[in-house]
């Protein structure tokens, strides 16, 4: 087996090798230990630094356009708008409470008929009979009656004045109640129920019976 000698160290060396292994293992320990020692490692190494998100400026809202009303104004304006509402409500629940009848439109405070009023030329042709004193659902006196055209022609527009009075009254006594009515028309020889709030100062109890009224009717119109 052929060998070759190491001119460094003198051995044998087998032909598979370049170099001779005693004298490459020398000299890498000699490299490794003239290698200056690295130094140790930190323990714990630095954090990166983190993305800052860049702040932009807030967007600042536009100053407000037009008039600013102040606030004691405002103050005013819901006061009045309250006070008008309120009012409102108020003659509104007075009107549906007590409605007037269309038949009676401007004869709330009728005069006393028979006294000091000029009498029209029907008033011997019309009458009222079939008195009937009731009580309305509001607990206010109402009559209920008929009345008559006696004549052969037709009476338009026809409004009269009763008083009602007590068969047994006295001369200086006070008419029981009193009521008005209206008639836009009434044939010839026609009669017609009607009915009317009856003003008195009496309850519905107090007042006589149908058999112990007398009334007394005042045309007013047509004259």
């Amino acid at each position: 087996m052929f060998t070759w000698i190491c001119p460094q160290c003198g051995r044998e060396v087998p032909p598979a090798y370049d170099e001779c292994p005693d004298c490459a293992a020398k000299q890498k320990g000699q490299a490794a230990a003239q290698q200056p020692a690295t130094p140790p490692a930190a323990a714990t190494a630095p954090p990166f630094p983190q993305a800052v998100e860049p702040r932009w400026p807030r967007a600042v809202p536009p100053p407000p356009t037009g008039v600013a009303i102040p606030a004691w104004l405002l103050s005013i304006l819901f006061a009045v708008g309250f006070l008008a509402v309120g009012a409102g409500a108020y003659y509104g629940i007075r009107h549906f409470a007590n409605p007037g009848s269309p038949a009676l439109d401007g004869l709330h405070d009728p005069p006393a008929a028979g006294k000091g009023a000029a009498a029209s030329s029907l008033q011997k042709y019309v009458e009222v009979v079939g008195v009937r004193l009731t009580e309305e659902p509001r607990k206010k006196p109402e009559v209920r009656f008929v009345i008559v055209n006696h004549s052969g022609a037709e009476i338009s527009d026809l409004v009269a004045n009763v008083n009602l009075w007590a068969r047994t009254a006295k001369s200086d006594e006070e008419a029981v109640g009193n009521f008005s009515f209206k008639l836009p028309s009434l044939g010839p020889y026609e009669s017609k129920d009607l009915s009317a709030p009856l003003n008195t100062k009496l309850r519905v109890y107090e007042l006589p019976d149908w058999q112990n009224l007398v009334p007394d009717l005042q045309v007013t119109s047509p004259k």
